[in-house]
């Protein structure tokens, strides 16, 4: 039996892809792994969330290397990722969405920031779109007027499709930045093991936003690195279900600002997020009928909403 150290300098990478009823995107999300792991040596670790789509036979028929974590319910992304870094095998963990594909020398590049930079705690990646144009990769950390832009949609409609990032993204080189985008971060051990992992507390989003700033606080970098693209479609494991993830969007955003900002910020975005969505469901509601319902889209409810951010704690 070799001794634990020695196994984590032997795997360069551990890969870890947490899963939910995206069996064909997972199968090439692996295989592009796979193909463009440069030389490097890969453990790759999928966590399935109780998919009915027959996710994990399709990996144990098709990839028999791929270790298979297979939950009996969904746990949510934080707890899954949790539990596949608390047996990987590397010094550095890249948590990777399963609509996520690298690219050529994507991995070495993020590898090579976390190598030389000691107090790299999180490296992320360039994120593309299907079609090629730039995806928001990073940004400063969220406040009031910043989750205003993107709820009432203005900061799309001002800057683009690449809000909310911030500086440079294709020219310039590695760079120190609040927090990167969660579909692609890699991790180091020791930053782990100091900070310890993603909270739980979370179900699916503003995780890695957390993490990022309780790394920062613990003294760790968040690097964004420009040099490694990763083509990311977004939303795979959410889609069919609209409203739901508004509600837990919703949440997560409260439950952030109540950790980190104090609860008069919380209560503050609370207001702005039942007022905006009031005013969501009155104009999607009369496009609906003055269109016969070809036009508006279904919004969560008030309701729902109110019980979804009182367990934001």
């Amino acid at each position: 039996m070799l001794p634990r150290w020695l196994i984590h300098k032997m795997v360069d990478i551990s890969v870890i892809i947490v899963n939910w009823n995206t069996r064909d995107l997972l199968a090439q999300c692996v295989d592009s792994i796979v193909e463009h792991a440069d030389g490097l040596s890969l453990e790759i670790i999928v966590v399935d969330n109780a998919s009915t789509d027959d996710s994990v036979a399709m990996l144990r028929q098709n990839y028999p290397t791929v270790r298979v974590i297979a939950n009996s319910s969904n746990v949510g992304f934080a707890r899954a990722n949790n539990q596949a870094m608390h047996v990987a095998q590397s010094d550095y963990f890249l948590l990777w969405n399963s609509d996520a594909f690298a690219t050529p020398g994507a991995l070495q590049a993020l590898l090579a920031v976390a190598r030389q930079q000691p107090q790299a705690g999180i490296v992320g990646a360039q994120l593309r779109n299907a079609d090629g144009s730039f995806q928001a990769s990073f940004t400063a950390f969220p406040g009031l007027w910043q989750e205003f832009l993107i709820l009432t949609g203005l900061g799309r409609a001002l800057y683009g499709n690449t809000y909310p990032s911030r500086g440079p993204a294709e020219d310039a080189g590695p760079q120190i930045v609040d927090y990167v985008e969660g579909a692609c971060l890699l991790v180091s051990r020791a930053a782990f093991l100091q900070v310890g992992g993603l909270d739980e507390g979370y179900f699916m989003y503003a995780e890695e936003v957390d993490w990022c700033y309780a790394m920062q606080a613990a003294g760790w970098q968040v690097w964004y690195q420009p040099l490694a693209r990763v083509v990311h479609l977004g939303g795979a494991s959410s889609r069919g279900r609209r409203t739901g993830r508004e509600a837990d969007l919703y949440r997560s955003r409260v439950r952030f600002f109540r950790k980190h900002y104090g609860p008069g910020q919380a209560q503050l975005l609370k207001m702005l997020i039942y007022g905006l969505t009031a005013i969501k469901i009155g104009i999607h509601g009369l496009l609906r009928f003055v269109t016969g319902g070809r036009y508006g889209r279904p919004v969560v409810s008030l309701k729902h909403l109110a019980a979804e951010l009182n367990k934001a704690q």
